[in-house]
């Protein structure tokens, strides 16, 4: 449960229009630890109403067991679709939401009171719809992502290089190698910081280029290596390679263990010497980390 200091375990994020039954089939029959139903971006402007109750109709469609990683991106707060995007699925039990646009914490607490009454008319237990949150979409939102520690409801952060780009009037936020510009990859680290500070999972932005596994693959298996917990995925093609760059392998547990257990039988050690390099408490730490991501706590 969020809140108990337990982190949501979830690798791989996958997108699909609301607006497409067919779609929204095939990523919650797919591999993705959550599906995420969107009603923002994929969607146009005069197909929302549609889509919403397409969205609800599938997730009554479904039993209710399945719902929790079935989940469902609102539009923005301060526009004029999220009542109605909320109003239309929460009866119908999803998962979790996804808040697009967030400006800071303040907009997580909102969400909270229209989810809470949603929740009590619809009959669901209060507390019962999760969220994360997209920090990095504004401007004004790259200076609070280390408000939301104690936010309620909230099990994961991600960011967002798009949206972010038009809010600052950028005509391009990549350099010339196809890397992430500056501006982009402080949002990307500021994510990650936040999410740590508030101590839920940090979950790493789309690759656009859906084609291109390997670049996928290495770059899921850098961010891992940074903090992240999981990955946006906007084709299932990535969902398989973006499941096995977040999941440790044989190695890495065997790895972790081996310090788990040095410092196990070495109760009062505060360092220890380990092939040729000095070990301490945080090495300790990451290696319980790892082993729990691994189910092996």
């Amino acid at each position: 449960m969020i809140g108990t200091g337990e982190i949501l375990s979830a690798r791989s994020w996958l997108f699909a229009p609301g607006d497409s039954e067919r779609k929204m089939e095939k990523a919650a029959a797919g591999a993705a630890d959550i599906a995420i139903f969107d009603l923002e971006d994929a969607v146009a402007e005069e197909g929302k109403p549609r889509a919403r109750t397409m969205v609800s109709d599938f997730l009554r469609s479904r039993p209710e067991d399945a719902r929790a990683r079935l989940w469902v991106r609102i539009n923005p707060l301060d526009g004029p679709h999220a009542l109605a995007d909320l109003a239309a699925v929460v009866p119908a039990r999803p998962g979790g939401v996804m808040l697009p646009k967030a400006r800071s914490r303040q907009d997580v607490e909102v969400l909270d009171h229209y989810l809470s009454a949603l929740e009590v008319s619809a009959g669901v237990e209060q507390g019962t719809t999760k969220v994360i949150v997209l920090v990095t979409e504004t401007a004004e939102g790259m200076f609070t992502t280390g408000t939301y520690k104690g936010a309620p409801r909230l099990a994961a952060m991600t960011w967002g290089a798009e949206d972010l780009a038009d809010a600052v009037g950028a005509s391009e936020n990549r350099d010339a190698d196809g890397s992430y510009g500056f501006t982009y990859e402080l949002a990307r680290s500021l994510c990650l910081l936040g999410a740590s500070a508030a101590g839920v999972a940090a979950v790493d932005t789309i690759q656009g280029d859906f084609r291109d596994l390997k670049g996928l693959r290495d770059r899921a298996e850098k961010v891992r290596r940074d903090g992240f917990r999981g990955m946006l995925a906007i084709h299932p093609a990535q969902v398989d390679v973006i499941n096995e760059a977040f999941t440790p392998t044989e190695e890495e547990l065997a790895a972790a263990q081996e310090i788990v257990d040095l410092f196990a039988a070495h109760p009062g050690a505060g360092t220890i010497a380990h092939r040729g390099a000095m070990l301490d408490r945080p090495h300790l730490a990451r290696a319980r980390a790892l082993l729990a991501s691994g189910g092996r706590a």
